[in-house]
């Protein structure tokens, strides 16, 4: 597939082993975690076969889910579920910066609309 794909494939492994500390403390924060990393799976793949609109969107939603992972870490921290996550995080913050150059593509970027004084220049 693509560097992005595979980073996210990486993390979900790594996040295994938190998700399993999580659930018998709170089973509900697990799910969610489990649920954005694999939302971040899904939406690259299915971005990377779409038109240029529909693989933005779906690159941007892969992103917010990533970032949804850091607020589950961050929670699970916060509720002393887990220490912490440093291998795990290292890998979230390089997928984050994965996404955020594809969300910020020039290519990715949709094109300006011509407005009524561009219109009549271009005539």
């Amino acid at each position: 597939m693509f560097i992005t794909y595979d980073v996210s494939k990486q993390l979900i492994a790594k996040l295994r082993g938190i998700v399993a500390v999580i659930q018998p403390r709170d089973e509900d924060l697990a799910d969610q975690l489990r649920r954005a990393a694999t939302s971040v799976l899904l939406n690259l793949a299915e971005g990377q076969k779409s038109s240029n609109g529909n693989k933005l969107r779906h690159y941007k939603i892969a992103q917010d889910s990533a970032q949804e992972i850091v607020g589950a870490l961050d929670a699970a921290e916060g509720w002393g579920i887990i220490v912490a996550a440093p291998e795990e995080r290292a890998l979230l913050d390089r997928l984050l910066a994965l996404l955020w150059k594809l969300t910020h593509s020039p290519k990715l970027q949709p094109k300006a609309k011509r407005t009524g004084a561009k219109q009549a220049l271009a005539r």
